[in-house]
């Protein structure tokens, strides 16, 4: 059940309709797939690393989409003839599709992928342009003067 309605905030708002979907989708935990499982990883100051375990599943079955602050992972498990005369008794290595999304911050790329052992490993960085970054603005000494730069002085 859900205690809070963003409907009203949307109304008033221009341009924080992502924070508002991003605290509305919070508040619905049944909605979260659990399949892959994943870690993220911080494997430097900038770069992080998104670890899913998807045993059973080869290259081509992988696809990794990236646009617009979000990363999407996807599984497309083909249905394989099994040998006949198998028969399978108890399946416990899923063997189902998925789809797997990550909303990224600004500023973050993903720089590869690599798939080892049954994990695949997505390596992001994020690089902040130089005109965003700080920068320290040196403090003069005054030489007594001033200087007026705006409106008439006062007498």
């Amino acid at each position: 059940m859900r205690a809070i309605d963003f409907a009203p905030l949307y109304r008033s708002t221009v341009g924080f309709d992502r924070l508002f979907s991003m605290l509305d989708s919070l508040t619905q935990p049944d909605a979260a797939p659990t399949y892959p499982p994943y870690n993220i990883e911080r494997t430097g100051d900038n770069a992080y690393r998104i670890s899913m375990a998807v045993a059973g599943f080869s290259e081509a079955e992988l696809n990794i989409e990236s646009r617009e602050n979000s990363l999407v992972v996807r599984g497309e498990k083909t249905e394989s003839q099994d040998e006949e005369g198998k028969e399978v008794l108890f399946r416990g290595i899923a063997a189902r599709s998925f789809e797997r999304r990550f909303q990224l911050a600004d500023h973050v790329e993903v720089r590869s992928a690599s798939l080892e052992n049954g994990l695949l490993h997505i390596d992001l960085v994020r690089e902040i342009p130089e005109a965003m970054k700080p920068r320290k603005i040196e403090i003069g000494k005054a030489n007594g003067k001033t200087r007026q730069i705006e409106g008439k002085a006062a007498a």
